[in-house]
């Protein structure tokens, strides 16, 4: 029986994370990894095109699938805020090498892999507010995921550098950052419930009232749908 295609990144991940402390996210690492892995290296670029950088993106999304099994099945926090503060807090939590994520935080800041590192967080933030249940369809689908893409990278580099007992001072700068997005959320909704503030930007919300949040089933490739303005 061969090895499905995930296995084998599986293989080459496992192996690959005892480079990437010396050698970084790197095609050093990536051609080790397949020696390690007993992978043959024209198979290993078969199913990691982009080398090290696919592996690196594969261990974010591990994280992520590990994240998302302690959002399953542990009980969170009643208050909203503090779920979301959870979410980030289990992502972190579920990182099984900080020096991964440190030679991944300096790969993703090249400019050409800037877009693959964006998605990924994006990713991130998309699976915590799902997991929690955002409904949301329209334009607030994208600013709920901007704002927590933000709050989680700002609490990942604040992570890289804390030394503090279990990450304490870490999760004081999360819920500081949670805190000040619900600031953020108030002065939305007291522009909403104001006549003259509702009628000053009545032009920009009709306009941000025609975007959608992405279709599932949709085949596009496009971040959203566009709503025909209505009569």
């Amino acid at each position: 029986m061969t090895d499905s295609s995930q296995d084998l990144i599986d293989r080459l991940l496992g192996a690959a994370l005892m480079h990437v402390p010396f050698d970084g996210w790197s095609e050093t690492t990536f051609k080790a990894a397949a020696t390690d892995a007993n992978v043959d290296l024209t198979m290993a670029r078969a199913i990691c095109p982009r080398g090290a950088v696919d592996l690196a993106l594969a261990y974010h999304a591990q994280g992520d699938e590990a994240m998302l099994a302690r959002l399953k099945s542990e009980p969170l926090p009643d208050r909203f805020r503090d779920k979301i503060a959870a979410g980030v807090r289990f992502r972190i939590e579920a990182v099984t090498d900080k020096e991964a994520v440190r030679r991944g935080t300096t790969l993703f800041a090249l400019p050409v892999y800037a877009a693959d590192g964006a998605k990924a967080i994006w990713g991130t933030a998309d699976k915590i507010w799902d997991a929690l249940g955002d409904t949301s369809d329209d334009v607030n689908w994208y600013t709920k995921r901007a704002t927590l893409s933000g709050v989680y990278s700002s609490t990942v580099l604040y992570w890289l550098g804390d030394d503090s007992i279990d990450n304490q001072a870490t999760w004081a700068f999360l819920d500081r950052r949670i805190d000040d997005v619900m600031q953020i959320e108030k002065v939305k909704a007291h522009m909403r419930d104001s006549k003259v503030l509702s009628t000053l930007f009545a032009g920009p919300n009709w306009l941000l009232d025609q975007i959608n949040a992405p279709s599932h089933s949709s085949n596009s490739d496009l971040p959203g749908t566009w709503s025909s303005p209505r009569n």
